[in-house]
């Protein structure tokens, strides 16, 4: 950015702890910003231009409004007013803080990989598939009556293996500290690219988590299911499978480009905001 930027400012102000987030953010940017546009996050994008989005919520509010503005590449920084906040990095005071940073000339920006989804259907042509950007994750869950599912994978049309079990996360490096790690799978630094690949309660013993290369498409094959096995894109999108249907994920187009806060570094919020590592406790310390 050069000279003073246009601002998008992403804020539901009827949420909880909102108004007082805005108190502190709001001067900073309005002191730095050539204009201003404010919406909810459920408004629809502006169609003016503008250089900067300041999103204010949780990281599922960052999740949802990433996806949406993927495709613009406009830089998001993200002030938490959730309970993690490892997405929405800055609090309201280090985003005030660390203001001449964000709207200078080369604030830290940080390009993180999405994926790509799409679900093939036995009506569906491959042609007419619609793909759907996840910033975290897609997920093919067993749902109701909870029973095993059967799953095939593919690498790049060179086939994979065949699993039973509860579902399977395909995670981007970002995703890997969402739902990825509760079901053991590793932590990748989100500087990355790479799919992460973890199964759900799978009913073997060989088949640990992996990490793919981006390169090589990943499709899931529904082999058998109950009646509520359904794909999760981003712990927010949801869609109904049945069987015969084939999920397509590939690497996305687009790049979240995501404003870091220069005063963090990824491994200490892990440790800081995961408890990483923590032992037990010693009487002795």
């Amino acid at each position: 950015m050069t000279g003073r930027p246009r601002v998008l400012l992403v804020a539901d102000p009827q949420r909880d702890g909102i108004p007082a987030t805005l108190a502190i953010v709001q001067p900073a940017i309005e002191s730095r910003a050539d204009g201003v546009l404010r919406i909810s996050p459920e408004d629809a994008i502006p169609d003016a231009e503008f250089d900067v989005a300041i999103v204010l919520g949780g990281d599922g509010t960052i999740l949802a409004q990433a996806r949406r503005l993927a495709a613009r590449e406009t830089p998001i920084a993200g002030v938490n007013v959730g309970r993690l906040g490892f997405l929405a990095e800055f609090d309201a005071e280090g985003f005030a803080a660390a203001a001449d940073q964000i709207f200078g000339d080369t604030p830290p920006v940080t390009d993180r990989m999405m994926l790509e989804i799409a679900v093939e259907t036995s009506a569906s042509k491959a042609s007419d598939l619609e793909w759907v950007p996840a910033l975290n994750d897609c997920v093919v869950t067993a749902g109701p009556p909870f029973r095993m599912i059967e799953l095939g994978l593919d690498f790049n049309g060179n086939g994979g293996p065949h699993l039973s079990g509860d579902g399977l996360i395909v995670s981007t490096p970002t995703g890997s500290t969402a739902y990825n790690v509760s079901a053991g799978g590793p932590i990748v630094h989100p500087s990355c690219d790479a799919l992460v690949i973890t199964p759900l309660a799978v009913h073997s013993l060989a088949f640990r988590p992996i990490i793919a290369s981006p390169e090589e498409p990943i499709t899931i094959t529904v082999a058998r299911v109950n009646d509520g096995t359904t794909l999760v894109i981003d712990g927010q999108l949801t869609r109904h499978l049945e069987t015969g249907d084939r999920v397509h994920v590939r690497r996305g187009h687009h790049r979240v480009r995501m404003i870091r806060d220069p005063g963090t570094e990824f491994w200490s919020t892990v440790v800081r905001k995961m408890r990483w590592a923590t032992g037990p406790t010693y009487r002795d310390r």
